[in-house]
């Protein structure tokens, strides 16, 4: 059963794919050309189950099993920003650095040079055995000085509780025990299982 990435993203892609290393998975974009999704939901599962919906119709293969991923960083001192607003926060054409900067003067303009702080990961399951939806968090804090290369995004500022190092400066082994994406896929996983389970069953022949 192959399972698709709605999105493009390369840092996202590949760290899917080693936590979901023992199944078959490509981006979208492997099988199509990419186009541009709006994501106008209030909320991050909102917005994972948009591109997922819309990448499964353009797909056009009822047996598809798309997933996709939705998630930011809450910043306590910013009252919560950028949130659902993360990937575009310095603005529509902007790159990870132009986010953190623009992260990094935020913070700066309170007077404070780290901040309580929390990423949020939804991801979102579309299939023709309907849909579905699971959050996995990680808790932490941000820094106004970025360390680190490991990573992506807010990687270099975000220190998770219990460590002493940024997610930029982690080994990838760690990251993946402690990260939201690393929790939200665990129990996305089970529902992947459950529609493998469900479509192994409908296959077999009834007993004579």
């Amino acid at each position: 059963m192959k399972i698709v990435l709605a999105t493009s993203n390369k840092g996202k892609v590949r760290e899917i794919k080693e936590l979901l290393h023992d199944r078959e998975v490509c981006a979208y974009t492997d099988l199509m050309q990419g186009f541009e999704i709006i994501e106008d939901g209030d909320t991050f599962k909102e917005n994972a189950l948009i591109k997922a919906r819309a990448v499964y119709r353009a797909l056009g293969d009822e047996n598809a099993v798309v997933v996709a991923d939705d998630s930011g960083i809450n910043v306590d001192v910013l009252n919560g920003a950028p949130g659902i607003h993360s990937a575009r926060y310095a603005g529509e054409n902007c790159t990870d650095k132009d986010n953190l900067n623009k992260l990094v003067n935020a913070v700066k303009s309170t007077g404070k040079q780290s901040s309580k702080a929390h990423y949020t990961a939804a991801i979102a399951i579309v299939s023709k055995e309907g849909e579905g939806c699971v959050h996995g968090w990680m808790h932490g804090e941000v820094s106004i000085y970025p360390s680190g290369e490991n990573g992506f995004g807010y990687d270099p500022i975000f220190i998770p509780t219990g460590h002493a190092l940024t997610l930029g400066e982690l080994d990838s082994d760690v990251k993946v025990g402690i990260s939201h994406r690393s929790k939200a896929l665990h129990l996305a996983k089970i529902l992947i299982d459950q529609i493998k389970n469900q479509r192994s069953q409908a296959g077999r022949l009834p007993m004579m």
